[in-house]
């Protein structure tokens, strides 16, 4: 065990700062709006969320942790706010975790993440934010990586160790964080996201014996496009192929990354690679950089390994591109599903729902197979506010141009499309005529083998407010935010320009988490 002492300042009392980041939320959840307040996704009850943080399963629980501001619904000084479950299913909300209070992260508790070390004790790293002026990112940013640990077994108040890496200032200009640590062979590992002094994105690992004490290692990867000068949220984990061979999976929201085609139409896009790494060394891509998510609204994804040995994901359902209408309602932000990652039979990266989120169905309904003529369209819910729809085309049988689902379909003509684009050869989501949006559409690939495969299987959830799309088995996902208007918000299905052969249709009812 070395010596080394984190560096620890105070500047505030953290237990009385974060008793006003309570009654900060406490104050804007008092007039919530929840026309559009989700019912079965995370969220916080009042106030800006945004990036996933610390997730883990520790002592028979859940964890889910975000980046809070307490006292807007715009982005502000960052909090950790706090939810937990047994299942997956039915949430609780724990009391706000880290609120400012060092001099280190006087301007925002950032994004970090949470692993349990060989004792079998939880260990927290966070960067600490900080203006290098005092006053605002006009004169850049000063960021540092952070240690906190937990009091108790349930997490509900943990003690902040301090400052573990230094920035070194000269080597980075103003982005240096979001770390996450894992452990390899004897060696434990840390990565975050820098901006080189010379502007481009970069990934740092650093290396420690005893998970306080960090040593820098190499630049793990940089990213090859000049436009990209930061790479935020990183993460790094093994999956093993169908063939039992073991494939790194580098990820991270690219900023600075330029629309092409299809590809990065978000303002910063959050992808993944797959490659080779062999500890201590650089990362070696084998693939292009490739979307986690095709929708409007993803960005900031965090994953965890679990003890069954899943690897499982959060995203944070950005509204960073658009003022969107729920910043009205004393809320702002709301997280994605959770996803399970595995590498599919055809060796790309897939992300489904975890199978606990079936606890969520009330009732379901199945309509079987469908057979829609040109121009045809058929309700299969007068009212589905919160619901998911499984559904399968039989791609040599139909001849539609486009086909599939209206969502969010409201008495005013408003909805969001999710449809099948045989002309396109990708699936779509359309919210041209949704509500309280920018509108435009996005389209996510489907590769040579799918297009020429005899099925196409989509599984859509509904929220209030958003709309989640897997595409067959999560090969592609599209997820986004839409705002109905007031009234009933049916499902339809619908044929254009050719006919629709739906194999099957089946439609859930979901619940509540717990957390409205």
């Amino acid at each position: 065990m070395s010596d080394f002492t984190p560096t620890l300042t105070p500047i505030a009392d953290h237990d009385a700062e974060l008793a006003k980041a309570e009654l900060g939320v406490a104050k804007l959840a008092a007039s919530r709006n929840d026309r559009w307040y989700p019912k079965f996704h995370i969220a916080s009850n009042g106030g800006w969320i945004n990036d996933p943080n610390g997730l883990c399963y520790y002592k028979g629980r859940w964890h889910v942790f975000y980046q809070l501001h307490p006292y807007g619904t715009a982005w502000g000084p960052m909090h950790w706010g706090h939810v937990s479950s047994e299942d997956m299913v039915t949430w609780r909300r724990e009391p706000i975790t880290m609120a400012p209070s060092l001099e280190q992260e006087k301007n925002g508790v950032f994004s970090g993440s949470a692993v349990i070390g060989d004792d079998g004790k939880l260990r927290f790293y966070y960067t600490g934010h900080r203006w290098a002026n005092g006053v605002d990112n006009t004169g850049g940013e000063w960021q540092v990586q952070l240690m906190a640990v937990p009091d108790d077994d349930e997490i509900t108040h943990v003690t902040k160790l301090g400052m573990v890496v230094d920035c070194p200032r000269e080597k980075v200009h103003w982005h240096f964080r979001d770390p996450k640590v894992w452990k390899t062979g004897d060696t434990w590992y840390m990565i975050h996201g820098v901006s080189s002094a010379d502007q481009r994105g970069q990934m740092w690992l650093y290396t420690s014996e005893d998970m306080v004490e960090w040593t820098f290692k190499t630049v793990l990867f940089e990213h090859p496009d000049p436009n990209v000068f930061m790479l935020e949220c990183p993460d790094f984990f093994p999956l093993k192929d169908k063939d039992g061979n073991e494939k790194w999976i580098i990820c991270f929201s690219a900023m600075g990354s330029k629309p092409n085609g299809f590809m990065n139409r978000n303002q910063n896009n959050a992808g993944y690679m797959i490659g080779s790494w062999e500890p201590g060394g650089r990362f070696q891509p084998e693939t292009e950089f490739r979307l986690w998510d095709w929708g409007h609204n993803y960005y900031a994804p965090q994953s965890f390994d679990t003890e069954d040995g899943r690897r499982i994901m959060y995203g944070w359902m950005s509204p960073f591109d658009y003022k969107y209408a729920m910043a009205d309602d004393g809320w702002c932000g709301q997280l994605t599903l959770p996803r399970e990652v595995f590498l599919g039979e055809d060796g790309d990266v897939h992300t489904v729902p975890v199978p606990e989120l079936a606890g969520l169905r009330e009732d379901t309904y199945d309509h079987g197979a469908i057979d829609l003529s040109a121009g045809e369209e058929r309700v299969l819910s007068d009212d589905a506010e919160a619901v998911e729809i499984e559904m399968a085309i039989d791609l040599k049988a139909t001849t539609a141009e486009r086909c599939g689902l209206k969502v969010h379909a409201t008495e005013d003509g408003g909805y969001v499309y999710v449809a099948y684009d045989a002309q396109l050869g990708r699936v779509v989501l359309d919210r041209q005529a949704g509500h309280g949006t920018d509108g435009g559409y996005r389209a996510a690939p489907l590769d040579a083998a799918e297009l020429a495969a005899d099925t196409l299987t989509l599984r859509v959830f509904v929220d209030r407010g958003s709309v989640e799309v897997y595409v067959n088995d999560g090969h592609q996902v599209l997820s986004s935010y839409d705002f109905p208007t007031e009234g009933p918000r049916a499902v339809k299905l619908i044929s254009e320009s050719g006919s629709l052969k739906a194999t099957g249709v089946t439609l859930h009812h979901l619940k509540s988490n717990g957390l409205e």
